[in-house]
């Protein structure tokens, strides 16, 4: 039997976790420069990572995609430890943490959903 695989594109995980990447990109154009190698760089690396582990690990089996969808949580937990450095820092005022941080939680709670999902397939 030949299992199917997800088409990423059509997944509201990977269309929220790309949204979250390009409003992190949007983000980062305000930091100072000194921050260019340190936390924007971290922080543009782990938004980058939310969507393209879903991407990547849609065309795995379930139970492979089930790793990536943990890869792609971490990811997203470090980031939101990282906007509360960036709003600690003054680079993002806490209106912006605070939409964020709901994004990044509703991220988290359709990305765990749909991990069971699959692994109440198997």
């Amino acid at each position: 039997m030949v299992k199917k695989r997800h088409n990423y594109k059509n997944l509201k995980i990977w269309k929220l976790g790309l949204e979250i990447c390009n409003d992190i990109s949007d983000l980062l154009q305000n930091f100072p420069n000194h921050e260019k190698y340190d936390l924007s760089s971290q922080m543009n690396r782990c938004s980058i990572s939310i969507p393209s582990n879903i991407a990547e690990g849609s065309a795995r089996t379930d139970k492979s995609f089930s790793h990536f969808i943990d890869i792609s949580l971490g990811s997203s937990f470090e980031l939101g430890t990282q906007l509360l450095v960036a709003n600690h820092r003054k680079y993002i005022n806490n209106e912006t943490l605070e939409n964020s941080e709901n994004k990044l939680a509703e991220f988290q709670r359709m990305t765990m959903g749909f991990q069971n999902s699959l692994k109440n397939k198997n």
